[in-house]
């Protein structure tokens, strides 16, 4: 007790050899503690760790996960190979000499087998380097193969084209090709407003030929209506005639002579006609009492004797 009241107040001091032990173990412990951390290393998801041996690019890379390594020998780079998104206006000349200003996004990735080869070539700057440049090519292939019409309506066809390019330059280097989006084109005014009139025209002329096929079909159905009713009419006045006929044709089937005979005595007057011919009896008709049957017996009428008083 009263040794440590004598360092305390400085009358007595620890021995040097102790206090160099301490340092000396604060020193050693820290070493340890920093080669233990420079031992390992973390490759986050999604990512390939490109290992450098003294700034070597090594042969092998460290999948995503836990991994250990040689401390201040090995350093590890990592390389997402996640998918990225590009986007960059575009400026080109259709095949019609029009100028196209457009705005594209790229979906890619790098591959993992390839993420030591681009580091090693490129470095971790590839979208600039690489990406950027072939994009801004294809674009302006692609562009002059169609008219700026043809841009407008066909513009899914352009972006599989530079799409195809794009895999074609890019995948060589590791780089994969998602997805090519055209998000836009953008023409100049003049071009804008020709397009407009043009439109306009179509739109009018497609509404006079809706209009002219409308009359036409209006017309048609008149046309056929009045058809219709006039073979209706001739039907009908064909089935009159044709009833007409036949009703005149069970009538002069059923007509007689005794028929005739009773119908003209059934109708007669009394009055015999003042003029007849010599052989007709005095009737209109000629009858013969023996077509009227047994039981009309004719009686002719009796005859006057002439009066002779003025003789």
């Amino acid at each position: 007790m009263n040794n440590f009241d004598d360092i305390r107040t400085g009358n007595l001091k620890p021995p040097k050899n102790s206090l160099g032990k301490i340092v000396t173990i604060f020193i050693v412990f820290a070493i340890v503690i920093f080669l233990l951390l420079g031992a390992f290393t973390i490759v986050p998801a999604g990512n390939t760790g490109v290992i450098l041996t003294l700034g070597k690019v090594s042969n092998t890379s460290f999948s995503e996960g836990f991994h250990l390594k040689i401390p201040f020998i090995q350093t590890v780079e990592n390389m997402s190979n996640k998918i990225q998104v590009y986007e960059t206006p575009a400026t080109a000349v259709s095949k019609d000499l029009q100028s196209v200003n457009s705005n594209v996004a790229v979906n890619y990735r790098l591959v993992s087998d390839k993420s030591d080869d681009m580091y090693k070539n490129v470095g971790t700057e590839y979208q600039t380097v690489l990406i950027a440049p072939v994009v801004q090519e294809c674009m302006k292939a692609a562009t002059a193969k169609y008219t700026a019409e043809q841009l407008i309506t066909d513009r899914q066809a352009v972006g599989d084209e530079v799409k195809l390019s794009l895999d074609e330059k890019l995948n060589t280097y590791g780089i994969y090709i998602e997805k090519f989006n055209i998000v836009n084109f953008d023409f100049s005014e003049e071009f804008n407003n020709a397009i407009e009139a043009k439109q306009v025209a179509e739109q009018n002329l497609l509404k006079t030929e809706t209009e002219q096929k409308q009359a036409i079909t209006v017309a048609e159905a008149q046309a056929k209506q009045k058809v219709i009713a006039a073979e209706a009419n001739a039907d009908a006045i064909l089935a009159e005639a044709e009833a007409q006929a036949e009703a005149n044709r069970l009538l002069e089937a059923s007509l007689s002579d005794k028929v005739i005979a009773y119908e003209q005595i059934d109708k007669w007057d009394g009055v015999m006609p003042k003029v007849v011919s010599g052989d007709s009896n005095g009737m209109l008709v000629n009858i013969d009492p023996d077509d009227l049957g047994s039981s009309s017996t004719y009686t002719p009428p009796a005859t006057t004797p002439a009066d002779n008083s003025d003789e």
